[in-house]
């Protein structure tokens, strides 16, 4: 595909970031975009591999090898044509999956991946500027209403796929506006809110019903739910934060993450502030766990302009390169360095969380010791602390992003009185059926937190499943590998 020498032409070239100095001034996108022959070159790398593993490296399975070419060719319509034929979204994807198509990439055995992500948003973006990407309402309507609860980027595709199939899908957000973690939770500097906005407003324009401050269980009856819609699509978010259960942790100044983030999502869009602003301004920072969402908090207090930020991970730093039980195609299991980091602070890991002391009721201090995995004779693998090696870290503003333990029960599940599995999401059967007739979960609501590219995948499918048992056929097309997790 593309060039058939182009791997070996050119080098791999990511899209270019404003200065660290510039970008921590503003809240806007941190990237500059490619011209023409950037791109071209790029999707020229893309080599004629034969097995491109890239396409099961993607949740979606996108067509990667075939857009890549028509980059190459320079048949943008196309491209875009062949992007959305799998995946809705990827003005979203282009920006903020970490990429694990680019992992399966053949390229990485030996040298830099293809640049896949920035070419799709590339893609994307040149098809948004052309006007090519209008709203393509159904023909025909087959008299079904549909409720999709939740509207993230699972609700979001499972509601426009089943829109495409002339269902009348009404979907219901308990917050005041439409997009769940793409609005709420994901910084500006990654994903400005206009585009997800873009995209809301074609959704519409489709004819998709929009209905915002609806809280299902708690303004909205489940009863209703269930009597006036023929379908239910369960799509909320993982929402309940794994807790620090630790000493000096009522304490002033200790939020969990996505507090901080929606916030200032909140404040950026100029959306009045309900509780007390947490500011990370000429304090302490200090941030557990070292995922995508701990370096959400960096970049934000970063912006805010605090005093000092050190990022904590109990697990130990990641090696440079794979290791020898890491090899090509499995996720690289490597330390990994995001814009965020880039800007400043500090990364220390293996370290564990003693306890938190403060002074007239607000956190000053983190307590912690190192921290190593260590095999007993059984082959179990144990947390042993290090001998001496207790300290403390001053801290005036404590994030916690530990990831997330399952959805909320309280309102729409306890009310729906639905079955949930041994992790806490809703237990769902091969066709994404819940315990209950006509209710279906897809999303973090029913394999719990995961990629934004995962959620997508899973909305495709759990629409497809909504369409064959409404209709007992269905020409949307299946997610190519996508199996749900219960």
């Amino acid at each position: 595909m593309g060039k058939l020498t182009g791997f070996k032409e050119y080098s791999r070239k990511n899209l270019k970031r404003r200065s660290v100095d510039e970008r921590i001034k503003d809240w806007k996108e941190i990237y500059f975009p490619w011209d023409d022959k950037e791109a071209k070159e790029q999707a020229a790398r893309c080599m004629d591999c034969g097995v491109p593993f890239c396409n099961s490296g993607c949740p979606l399975g996108n067509l990667i090898p075939d857009w890549n070419d028509l980059v190459y060719s320079e048949d943008w319509k196309k491209a875009i044509d062949q992007l959305h034929a799998t995946n809705n979204f990827p003005e979203f994807t282009g920006r903020i999956c970490p990429a694990p198509c680019e992992a399966a990439c053949i390229l990485s055995i030996n040298d830099d991946p293809v640049t896949i992500e920035y070419i799709e948003k590339t893609i994307v973006e040149r098809a948004f500027s052309e006007k090519w990407i209008k709203p393509e309402p159904p023909k025909i309507r087959t008299g079904k209403y549909i409720a999709v609860v939740g509207s993230g980027p699972a609700g979001l595709a499972s509601a426009q796929q089943l829109n495409r199939a002339g269902h009348n899908v009404t979907v219901f957000e308990r917050d005041s506006r439409v997009g769940g973690l793409l609005t709420f939770g994901i910084p500006d500097f990654k994903l400005e809110k206009q585009v997800v906005e873009r995209r809301i407003d074609i959704m519409e324009k489709e004819g998709i019903d929009f209905q915002v401050n609806t809280n299902v269980g708690v303004n909205y009856s489940s009863k209703d739910l269930i009597k006036n819609f023929d379908a239910i699509c369960l799509a909320g978010g993982s929402t309940i934060p794994r807790n620090l259960e630790v000493e000096g942790r009522n304490l002033e100044g200790i939020h969990y993450a996505m507090e901080f983030l929606t916030q200032q999502n909140d404040v950026n869009q100029g959306v009045p502030i309900k509780s007390s602003r947490i500011l990370a301004t000429d304090k302490n920072v200090i941030i557990l766990g070292g995922g995508d969402t701990g370096a959400d908090c960096l970049g934000t207090a970063h912006r805010q302009g605090a005093k000092n930020i050190t990022q904590l991970e109990l697990m130990e730093a990641p090696p440079q390169t794979r290791s020898e039980n890491n090899p090509w195609p499995e996720w690289p299991l490597i330390m990994r360095t995001s814009s965020a980091h880039e800007e400043g602070g500090g990364r220390e890991y293996s370290v564990l969380t003693k306890k938190l002391t403060g002074n007239n009721g607000k956190v000053a201090e983190l307590h912690a010791v190192k921290v190593q995995f260590k095999k007993d004779k059984s082959g179990k693998v144990n947390l042993v602390e290090k001998p001496d090696s207790v300290f403390t870290i001053k801290a005036d503003l404590i994030l916690l992003a530990m990831g997330f333990m399952h959805p909320q029960k309280e309102g729409l599940i306890e009310s729906l009185k639905i079955d949930l599995n041994d992790r806490g999401n809703v237990r769902t059967e091969s066709n994404m059926m819940s315990s209950k007739e006509k209710i279906f979960a897809c999303g973090d609501m029913n394999h719990g937190q995961s990629l934004v590219v995962t959620a997508i995948a899973s909305g495709r499918e759990c629409a497809r499943n909504i369409d064959l048992w409404l209709m007992g056929q269905s020409n949307l097309p299946a997610v190519r590998g996508f199996a749900q997790a219960n």
